[in-house]
C-alpha cells in the first residue's frame, strides 16, 4: 500500500523547510558564485583553459552549496515509505509490459473509478495549492516589491528567505489533500486484500480439501483397514462371537504380549465376514454373547484386553488350548466355557438395562 500524496508532502515539507534555513546562507553562496561569473579580466578571458577551470570552480561550489539541501530532501523521498508500509524493493516494475501500450486499455483506465478519483485529487490539489500560492504572494506583494530598494546582497538573502517561507507554507497546505487521500487508500487497499464468497469457498476447498475427495479417501482407509484387518483372522486363536451381530478375534502369544489382543472386530455383516474366515481357516468359534459385546465396545483394533476381562478371556483360552490338544492327541473333548465372569458395567446390554 501507498500514498503517493503523504510521499509528495513529506518531501515539499522537507524541501520547504530547509530551503528556508538555508535560504540566507545559500543566497549568499549564489551570489559570490555569480558575481564571480561577472568579473571581466580581458587577460584572462584569452586563455581558454582558464576559463574552464574557472566555470569548473564555479559548478563545485554551486554543487557544494546545493549538496545539503539534495541530501535531505533524498532522505525524506526515501524515508516517507516508513510512515505506512516500510521499503519494498522489487524489479517487477522494470519489466516491459506491452499491454501498456494499448491506447483502449489506457482509454479504460481514465474513465475508470480510480482514473475520476485521480482527477478529482489533481484538480483538487491544483486549486487548492493554487490558492495559497496567490493569497501568499498578494500578502507579500510589498514585501516582493521592498527587494528592489536593496543592495543586491541584502536583497538576495530576504529573497531566498522569502521564497522557502512561502514554498513551506505552499506545501503545508498539501496536508488537506493527504489527510483525505490517507484514510481513502487505507480503505482501498483493505477492500482489495477482501475476498469474494467464491475466493473464499474455493481457498477453503484447497486448504481443507474437497469434501468428496475426502469422502473416498476416507473409504479407501477404510478397506484398507478392513483388509488388513481380515488378513489377521487366520492366525488369531479365537473367534468370540454373539453369536450373529458382533464377533472379536483375539490373539495371544506367549513371551511376546503382556496381554491377549484384539486383531479384527466387526458388527453384522463384517462379524459374518470374520466367522467365515475363521471358519475356513479353522480359528475356534465360542459364543460368548456378553464377552463379544464387552470387546467390541471396550477395545480397538492392536489394543489389549482390559484388565478387568483377563479372567474371561483366560477361561476361554484354556477352553482353545485344550481344544487344540485334544485335535493333535486326542482324548476327552474339553467343553466350552459358560457364564464367563463379565463385569456388567463393561456388558452394554446389561449396562443400559
Amino acid at each position: 500500500m501507498q500514498s503517493r500524496e503523504l510521499a509528495t508532502f513529506v518531501v515539499l515539507m522537507a524541501s520547504g523547510a530547509t530551503l528556508w534555513m538555508m535560504a540566507g546562507n545559500l543566497g549568499q553562496a549564489m551570489s559570490n558564485i555569480v558575481r564571480g561569473g561577472l568579473q571581466f579580466e580581458p587577460g584572462i578571458a584569452r586563455d581558454s583553459s582558464h576559463v574552464m577551470a574557472q566555470l569548473s570552480n564555479q559548478f563545485f561550489e554551486a554543487a557544494l552549496a546545493l549538496a545539503p539541501f539534495f541530501l535531505l530532501v533524498v532522505i525524506a523521498a526515501l524515508s516517507s515509505p516508513l510512515l505506512l508500509r516500510g521499503w519494498l524493493f522489487s524489479t517487477k516494475a522494470l519489466a516491459p509490459k506491452f499491454a501498456r501500450l494499448n491506447p483502449f486499455s489506457g482509454i479504460k483506465r481514465m474513465f475508470s473509478s480510480q482514473g475520476l478519483i485521480e482527477l478529482v485529487k489533481s484538480l483538487a490539489k491544483v486549486g487548492l495549492l493554487g490558492g495559497v500560492a496567490t493569497w501568499l504572494i498578494w500578502s507579500n506583494v510589498g514585501a516582493i516589491f521592498a527587494l528592489s530598494l536593496e543592495t543586491p546582497t541584502n536583497a538576495i538573502q530576504h529573497m531566498g528567505d522569502l521564497i522557502g517561507r512561502m514554498f513551506l507554507l505552499v506545501s503545508g497546505a498539501m496536508i488537506f489533500v493527504v489527510a483525505i487521500d490517507l484514510p481513502y487508500q487505507l480503505w482501498s487497499h483493505y477492500k482489495k486484500l477482501r475476498m469474494s464468497k467464491e475466493e473464499l469457498r474455493r481457498e477453503a476447498k484447497e486448504s481443507e480439501g474437497d469434501p468428496h475427495l475426502k469422502a473416498h479417501i476416507r473409504a479407501q482407509q477404510r478397506e484398507m483397514a478392513r483388509r488388513r484387518m481380515m488378513s489377521e483372522i487366520p492366525t488369531a486363536d479365537v473367534v468370540v462371537t454373539n453369536p450373529t451381530h458382533y464377533a472379536v478375534a483375539l490373539k495371544y502369544s506367549e513371551g511376546k504380549m503382556r496381554a491377549p489382543r484384539v486383531v479384527a472386530k466387526g458388527a453384522d455383516a463384517v462379524a459374518a465376514k470374520i466367522r467365515e474366515l475363521a471358519a475356513e481357516h479353522k480359528v475356534p468359534l465360542l459364543e460368548a454373547p456378553p464377552l463379544a459385546r464387552a470387546l467390541f465396545r471396550h477395545t480397538e483394533l492392536g489394543d489389549e484386553i482390559p484388565a478387568t476381562l483377563y479372567a474371561a478371556v483366560a477361561e476361554v483360552l484354556a477352553y482353545v488350548f485344550q481344544l487344540r490338544h485334544y485335535k493333535e492327541v486326542g482324548g476327552v473333548y474339553p467343553d466350552a466355557p459358560t457364564a464367563l465372569p463379565v463385569p456388567p458395567e463393561l456388558d452394554p446390554l446389561q449396562a443400559t438395562a
